[in-house]
């Protein structure tokens, strides 16, 4: 009567808070997701939540089964984990290169929640390599990088983790500030600040700028993204920054935050990994770990 997906698909829709969104992060369509629910609920007996509520509100019979979903989902997870240890399959090197400066809010917790798990797998980040983390990975100096920027390799295999929007970070007294979207040529008298990377790995220039033929008046860098918004604040240019890395500045009325294009400039971010590690059951576990630690930490990302 009660399988494990059910379980699952509870739990997508309390933390998603609708429908819609949970569909997406069980990787169903909203109808397949609703007529589950509907068939558990006829064989039940008993209404899951109430219709038609934002965030959704469950019954005494949903929040039973939430309870019971708390108990037992870590439990089959770390039951798999152990099964995997079993098989022998335990051992393994995890070092890794982030293409991303501001992923380090979802990535730190994620590490720490991996290598409780797997004490056996030998985590690291390398720094001051002077390769490209891609090809790197190829040659197996890396097992995983973190990147926006997928490039066509052989024998790597790149594993979506979610989806965010970028948006245009500007003080709140600045001429945009009022906009809710900006287009590409209203940045052409602007100076855009970003991270010291080539521009072909910058969204804000290969989704918005590039393909409208704009150049910024002028383009300063910053290393750190604190350091960035103290310049947007300032009113010394503006700059583009993921979703998530803005909400602790917006929350705090720092500085405004403006959509790119009528509907939006999303990305994907991925992690690349080798095909002969794609298996792996450790690898698997810090895949799944990353995605659920992200959706539980980050606001305003959607499933890939």
């Amino acid at each position: 009567m009660l399988e494990l997906r059910h379980l699952r698909t509870l739990v997508a829709l309390r933390d998603a808070g609708s429908l819609v969104e949970a569909a997406e992060r069980v990787h169903l369509t909203q109808s397949a997701l609703s007529h589950q629910i509907k068939d558990l609920e006829e064989r039940l007996g008993n209404p899951l939540f109430l219709r038609k509520t934002r965030p959704v509100e469950f019954t005494r019979a949903g929040q039973r089964l939430l309870a019971l979903a708390e108990q037992i989902l870590p439990q089959v997870r770390m039951a798999e984990r152990d099964l995997a240890r079993l098989a022998g399959n335990e051992q393994g090197r995890l070092h890794m290169a982030i293409e991303c400066h501001s992923c380090f809010q979802w990535l730190m917790p994620t590490i720490d929640h991996f290598r409780n798990h797997w004490p056996e797998v030998e985590v690291d980040i390398p720094s001051g390599h002077n390769f490209d983390p891609l090809p790197a990975l190829s040659r197996e100096q890396l097992d995983l990088v973190i990147t926006a920027d997928p490039q066509p390799l052989t024998g790597v295999h790149y594993e979506p983790l979610f989806r965010y929007e970028g948006l245009l970070a500007v003080a709140k007294q600045h001429r945009l500030a009022d906009r809710s979207w900006v287009t590409p040529t209203d940045l052409a008298d602007e100076t855009l600040i970003t991270y010291p990377v080539e521009h072909s790995r910058l969204d804000v220039f290969t989704q918005f700028l590039d393909p409208s033929g704009v150049s910024p008046r002028e383009v300063r860098t910053a290393e750190l993204t604190i350091m960035m918004m103290q310049l947007v604040a300032s009113g010394r240019g503006v700059c583009a920054l993921p979703n998530w890395a803005l909400t602790e500045y917006l929350e705090r009325d720092y500085v405004r935050g403006v959509a790119l294009g009528e509907n939006g400039m999303w990305s994907t971010l991925f992690a690349a990994i080798r095909d002969d590690c794609h298996e792996l059951p450790w690898m698997e576990d810090f895949l799944r770990t990353a995605r659920e630690t992200s959706f539980a930490v980050l606001e305003g990302i959607k499933p890939a």
